[in-house]
């Protein structure tokens, strides 16, 4: 056994252990339990059948190309720093919040930082909630109103979805994913068939995200502005956009997409969280993009928690309803002084300049065109790259290049349906400003080296070998914990011609 794999035996294999031992199936043998609880295993049964039941898991001592620390802030001890200086100058605060905002959670310092925040992304005003998801939960629980239609990106986030189905919208319609002319047609058909539309007494909300992390690519916001003015001069068109994963990347000092393009004033709601970029953005891609770019067109031609603490800017007229009619707001208890100290040390770092360096290596790198990663050979090259490098792969094959890169000591995730449409599973690979050239390059030599292996098998130069080398030795560790439902030949390479 190779250095590499006896550290992937030993240091993971607790790890793996507790994943394989998740796959087996319980349903059977629960005959005499309760229908309660049988029930609930029969569900969970179905994704252990396939192998995906998720399981809580620590890859602790691994290189970190999966985490939503995209300035490496959490881990390099500036944001820490930062936030106890704010701990230090603010140290008569309360740990809790005691209640909700509109209850006796509210305090002076919590509304200090959102007119900070306000004014860093030029907004009339800032609203701070719970999380990222309570925030989508809110907006579009509660701001459309009776007779209104939501339009969606397609691909937007499943929090928004949720909140649709509280909304009062009943009309809800999605367009083409980052396709303004898509947008167009349903906007022009909306149009011509609701009268109230037609003449402006209600509205139509265009829901999108600048990011879209499981492609990492971005929407077109300036063709989105335009369509939606020019088929609702009147105003009665609004754009309401998730800045999830543009915060601290995107703009200047990281202040968002919308800043970037200066589209304040054409936007009537944007969501900002702080569990990626900020709180807990940046990268180096070059030597990746170079190395990748190769192994997607020669080779794969064949892809959350809610943020902790987000704002939601907008008008008062917004604000105001939100407080009156978002039951994500109203019914949950205020964000507590130290969260709201951890994103004031993170603006602080942020309007000082000191982030900038890890996000002006993201624009060297599309300035030069090197972030420029085809997907595929029929698959126009991206203007713009983010942090997210999605490595597609053929169904089932992305747990065969995770592990793979598990075991040569990179973290990476894989990602299947329904998180992204079916067929389009994927390993997601994500750049982080505190990743080493060296860490870089071993991670895009790994990928290089599970390409030509998969090669290999598929042409059959591997004495009849079906499975790559990494999973033999997860088929080995589910022989040890007796996981009969871990079949080999189900995950063979010829099993996804």
């Amino acid at each position: 056994m190779s250095k590499n794999e006896d550290a992937y035996m030993g240091q993971d294999l607790g790890q793996i252990l507790k994943w394989l031992e998740g796959q087996k199936l319980k349903a059977p043998a629960m005959k005499e339990a309760s229908p309660f609880h049988r029930n609930l295993e029969v569900a969970l049964d179905q994704r252990r059948a396939d192998h995906s039941l998720l399981t809580l898991h620590r890859f602790e001592h691994k290189v970190d190309f999966s985490s939503n620390d995209f300035l490496s802030l959490a881990t390099s001890g500036l944001l820490r720093d930062a936030f106890l200086e704010e701990l230090r100058t603010n140290p008569n605060f309360a740990v809790g919040s005691t209640a909700s905002r509109i209850a006796d959670g509210n305090n002076a310092y919590m509304e200090a930082v959102e007119k900070h925040i306000a004014d860093f992304h030029g907004a009339e005003g800032a609203l701070l909630v719970g999380s990222g998801y309570d925030g989508n939960c809110a907006i579009f629980s509660a701001v459309p109103r009776p007779g209104d239609v939501i339009v969606y990106d397609e691909l937007i986030h499943a929090s928004a979805h949720d909140g649709m189905k509280s909304s009062m919208a009943a009309t809800q319609l999605p367009f083409k994913h980052n396709n303004a002319e898509a947008l167009r047609e349903v906007l022009v058909e909306l149009k011509t068939n609701q009268s109230l539309i037609r003449d402006g007494s209600r509205c139509v909300l265009v829901a999108v995200e600048s990011v879209y992390s499981m492609d990492g690519d971005v929407t077109p916001l300036a063709d989105i502005v335009s369509v939606v003015e020019e088929i609702f001069p009147a105003g009665n068109g609004q754009i309401i956009i998730d800045e999830a994963h543009s915060t601290g990347l995107l703009g200047k000092n990281g202040r968002g997409l919308v800043c970037e393009l200066g589209l304040e004033k054409k936007v009537a709601i944007r969501l900002h969280t702080y569990g990626k970029g900020l709180g807990t953005t940046g990268g180096r891609c070059t030597t990746m993009v170079m190395r990748l770019g190769a192994i997607i067109l020669g080779v794969f031609s064949w892809l959350t928690l809610s943020d902790i603490i987000a704002a939601i800017l907008a008008s008062p007229s917004v604000l105001d309803t939100l407080l009156n009619f978002a039951r994500p707001i109203i019914f949950t208890t205020a964000p507590s002084f130290p969260m709201i100290a951890a994103i004031q040390a993170g603006y602080k770092l942020m309007e000082s300049g000191r982030t900038q360096q890890e996000s002006d290596i993201w624009q060297d790198a599309v300035d030069s065109g090197i972030c420029s990663i085809p997907v595929s050979e029929d698959v126009e090259s991206r203007s713009f790259v983010t942090q997210f490098l999605p490595v597609w792969t053929r169904q089932g094959q992305n747990y065969f290049l995770t592990m793979h890169l598990h075991r040569d000591g990179f973290n990476a995730t894989p990602i299947d349906p329904p998180v992204v449409p079916r067929g389009t599973g994927r390993v997601r690979l994500i750049i982080h400003a505190g990743n080493t050239d060296e860490e870089v390059e071993g991670l895009a030599s790994s990928v290089i080296d599970w390409a030509q292996e998969m090669l290999d098998i598929q042409h059959g130069e591997t004495g009849g070998k079906e499975v790559p080398s990494a999973m033999k030795e997860v088929y080995k560790l589910a022989a040890v914990a007796n996981v009969k439902e871990l079949d080999p030949s189900r995950m063979a390479v010829n099993s996804f011609e």
